[in-house]
């Protein structure tokens, strides 16, 4: 799929940017796991583009910003269906 390590890297870059998504849908976008896209896009791509890397920094930031709403959001999602499948 990948012809190395650097053009994974760039790959995640690129699509994350150009998505705007998080870690979890680019993995899944991949068919890889999280840690691998974190991984390239912390350790990796920093050393190959850091103007890549300076633009999926920003996107990395906004989403940990974004996450206790997700995670709250989520639950919120999670207990309406169980209520409304009960009729509660």
């Amino acid at each position: 799929m990948f012809g190395n390590d650097r053009e994974r890297a760039v790959q995640f870059g690129e699509y994350m940017v150009s998505q705007k998504s998080t870690v979890r849908a680019t993995a899944a976008a991949f068919g890889v796991s999280k840690s691998t896209v974190h991984k390239d896009l912390t350790e990796n791509l920093p050393k190959i583009s850091a103007v890549l890397y300076s633009e999926v920094r920003k996107i990395l930031e906004e989403n940990k910003e974004q996450r206790h709403i997700r995670g709250g959001l989520a639950t919120k999602h999670k207990y309406e269906n169980i209520n409304n499948r009960t009729g509660i």
